[in-house]
């Protein structure tokens, strides 16, 4: 990812181009090729000498991380399906294709994962 006088001079080599391909260009590009927009307006903006803050505003201003936070609920849906999801099989350490058993405790509504080994 292109800043300062470098950033300023591509973009300004690609300005015929859709602010998106700017930003490509410039190489504001995520792991799963989505343009990271915000990392790249930010960049400019400090490239023409502007200070701007940590951008972290409001409530969850003390929070350090990125993105959503996993919060440990869960709900089921209208299709009775209950999701998990990916950030907590990840937590788990848990590999896409390993199989477990599903016991559940009725009484207390408790699920338990007992993996099955192959």
């Amino acid at each position: 990812m292109l800043e300062g006088k470098e950033l300023l001079e591509k973009a300004k080599l690609l300005s015929k181009q859709s602010e998106d391909e700017i930003a490509k260009g410039c190489g504001y590009v995520g792991p799963s090729g989505r343009v990271l927009r915000k990392n790249f307006y930010r960049a400019l903006i400090e490239a023409k000498g502007y200070k701007i803050g940590n951008g972290r505003q409001g409530k969850n201003s003390n929070r350090t991380s990125r993105g959503r936070q996993t919060e440990f609920k869960t709900k089921v849906h209208g299709n009775g399906n209950l999701l998990i999801g990916h950030a907590y099989t990840k937590k788990l350490g848990l590999e896409p294709g390993q199989e477990f058993k599903i016991d559940l405790k009725k009484e207390s509504k408790i699920i338990n994962l007992i993996p099955l080994n192959k």
